[in-house]
């Protein structure tokens, strides 16, 4: 029997929601469980009328695509991580210049939210004009561009300190 009114809805999320949400805490980091539970009955309602009259096992499978998806794109995270500490440029005279300002840089972006992640990776590493970025993330041109500004602050601000301290130092030797 598909599920067609709001009130059919509502009653099939109370009778599964605490179900749902200690599925979710057993499998993924504290972190995700809200943003799961939500995205979970957020399909559910969009396909509430597909849904079997045993809706459970389809919510927990939902669920399960939802934390293996985010996995996925935290893998992806770290491997992007891993490669901006390998392609960062080093001093051709001593292997180890730059070491620490390169482990600084790999910190603060781990610290950055994906999103501002995704705007800097855009724009540095795929050399994408603001237009084209801005299709890529479905926004407008300035849209883009302020989410770009906003991420460069960002990141500035978590390099903070040792990166005040760098630019003082450039600025006293000139």
């Amino acid at each position: 029997m598909p599920i067609a009114t709001e009130a059919q809805f509502t009653e099939v999320y109370r009778a599964h929601y605490e179900d749902v949400l200690r599925f979710v805490r057993r499998r993924a980091h504290p972190m995700n469980v809200d943003d799961v539970v939500g995205e979970t009955f957020l399909a559910a309602w969009r396909r509430r009328r597909e849904l079997p009259e045993d809706a459970r096992p389809w919510l927990f499978g939902t669920a399960r695509n939802l934390m293996l998806n985010a996995n996925r794109g935290m893998r992806r995270q770290s491997a992007l991580v891993v490669h901006i500490g390998r392609t960062a440029t080093a001093d051709a005279h001593d292997p180890t210049d730059g070491v620490d300002s390169r482990l600084e840089l790999v910190e603060a972006w781990q610290a950055l939210a994906a999103a501002d992640q995704e705007v800097l990776a855009l724009h540095v590493w795929e050399d994408l004009t603001a237009k084209e970025a801005a299709r890529v993330l479905g926004c407008t041109r300035a849209s883009y561009s302020m989410r770009l500004t906003r991420a460069k602050r960002r990141l500035a601000g978590q390099l903070g300190h040792a990166g005040a301290e760098s630019a003082a130092l450039s600025l006293s030797t000139r």
